[in-house]
């Protein structure tokens, strides 16, 4: 195979859909299928959605999950919430399988919207509160509710993760997620797509009567707001009456709109490449305004150019934003169907084409926290088994944040963050270290993890094998050239 054709491979096939291959781990193979029959019936794939139809489904919605002390949780936020956010609200619950709920009717007590049992395909309105029924799951297609059969057998809930990883898919930014009361750690990958996606995250704080779940979230370090369910709901409504996210039908100002050109925006620039050395104008302006307004909403400032002015007085917040710009959301295995492909075809062709005293060499950029890198390691490693002909291989892997090297340098990862490895794979590659796991030596002494700057920084030499699957999406098309071009110079 000629390295010319593998880079091009490799450089632009795994970095494509990373949301959809996400989307298909959290809501499992039986629900993914059950969900395409089910949006191909409703809504054929060449059918078109006007832009009257993505107006309507524009504004923000707010999906809640909660499990054990949950009722008491969403009673409190929405006792607190105006009735007039125009945001829309999805609120899930784990439910007993076996009884009808009676969330409903209780809730129904608590505020002045409508609240109502989802209808399978039901459109979501602004101003009404959508709770899931018994026994289904459900997931948001085109701006409608669309019912799912809970899988039978599960042994574990995970119809928070599914709300939240279609929301993040189809509503992009304008999705606010929420973490109320419950055990287990339901919703913490769904809320690591929503911030992906740039959307807000919250979790409830002490006063949950069960931490597990919100717990989960922020121990994570994917949540923007720790507070009680009456101050969520007090954040909700500063939130609504600025145009900061979405496109909400009654907010009053229009002050935190971006403009691509404008001279705040410029200066964010400059002073995160004056304290951080990175020029974050090669990014995707989309991209960089989303996670601009995180910060502004977080600090309750109105206007780009008051944001700005904190910026020069906080050099903390500089620190704070630069960690936001780089998304630093990954998982091992991501996308099953790519690394099968690896395993079965391109890496063995590499391995074969080395003799014994060659190394095979492999640059992972963009790392962010080392999941994808130890997880080429560890097919490697399966690869060569107990061959006696065993060839060295050395993974280098690079990020611009030094916070994610340090995590993978470290490579300790939780139970949560280890759930697409498998049970071998778990006692052969990983070490149990208090209430963490631990990359084996074995694996850790081959990966050698730098902070580097693909824009800038001389690339890495003699590389055999290029994974990129972190960076091109969030970058404009002048600066994906020259990536590209880099890999494709490499020898």
């Amino acid at each position: 195979m000629k390295l010319t054709n593998l880079r091009e491979k490799i450089a632009l096939k795994m970095e494509s859909k990373p949301k959809p291959e996400i989307k298909k781990v959290v809501s499992k193979k039986e629900i993914t299928s059950k969900a395409k029959e089910t949006k191909q019936t409703k809504q054929p794939e060449n059918t078109p959605i006007s832009a009257v139809e993505k107006e309507e489904n524009s504004f923000t919605v707010v999906a809640i999950g909660a499990s054990a002390g949950g009722l008491e949780a969403v009673s409190q936020l929405l006792q607190n919430l105006s009735p007039d956010t125009g945001m829309a609200y999805i609120y899930v619950q784990h439910l007993s399988p076996d009884h009808e709920s009676l969330l409903v009717p209780l809730l129904s007590k608590k505020t002045e919207m409508k609240v109502q049992d989802i209808d399978n395909m039901e459109k979501i309105v602004p101003n009404n509160v959508y709770v899931i029924p018994y026994n289904k799951e459900i997931e948001v297609i085109d701006g409608h509710i669309q019912l799912i059969p809970r899988p039978k057998n599960k042994s574990s809930n995970l119809s928070i993760d599914v709300l939240f990883s279609s929301l993040a898919e189809t509503h992009k930014e304008n999705v606010i997620g929420i973490i109320l009361s419950g055990s287990a750690s339901d919703g913490t990958r769904g809320l690591s797509e929503i911030k992906e996606a740039g959307g807000i995250t919250f979790a409830q704080d002490n006063s949950a009567k069960f931490t597990s779940m919100p717990h989960s979230a922020i121990a994570s370090g994917l949540v923007d707001f720790i507070l009680s369910p009456k101050e969520i709901a007090e954040k909700l409504n500063w939130m609504s009456k600025y145009d900061l996210i979405g496109h909400n039908q009654i907010k009053t100002k229009s002050k935190g709109k971006i403009d691509d050109k404008n001279i705040d925006l410029k200066n964010i620039f400059l002073l995160l490449l004056k304290k951080k050395n990175v020029d974050f104008s090669f990014y995707k302006m989309k991209t960089i305004k989303r996670r601009v307004i995180r910060r502004m909403l977080i600090h309750k400032i109105e206007t780009i150019k008051q944001y700005t002015e904190f910026l020069k007085k906080n050099e903390n917040e500089i620190d704070l934003l630069y960690q936001d710009l780089l998304i630093n959301v990954t998982e091992f295995f991501r996308d099953p169907e790519a690394f099968d492909t690896l395993k079965k075809s391109i890496f063995p062709q590499l391995l074969k084409n080395k003799s014994q005293n060659e190394t095979l060499r492999i640059w992972v950029a963009a790392c962010a926290t080392g999941e994808e890198v130890y997880s080429i390691a560890m097919l490697l490693r399966e690869l060569q088994g107990n061959k006696t002909k065993q060839i060295p291989f050395q993974i280098f892997a690079s990020d611009l944040s030094l916070t994610a090297i340090n995590i993978a340098r470290n490579g300790e990862y939780s139970g949560q963050q280890l759930k697409n490895v498998s049970p071998k794979r778990l006692q052969q590659f990983f070490i149990k270290s208090g209430n963490k796991y631990r990359i084996s030596k074995s694996i850790r002494d081959v990966c050698v993890f730098a902070h580097h700057n693909v824009l800038s920084d001389p690339p890495f030499s003699r590389i055999d094998f290029i994974s990129c699957r972190n960076l091109l999406i969030y970058l404009d098309n002048a600066a994906q050239k020259k990536v590209v071009a880099t890999f494709l110079c490499l020898k």
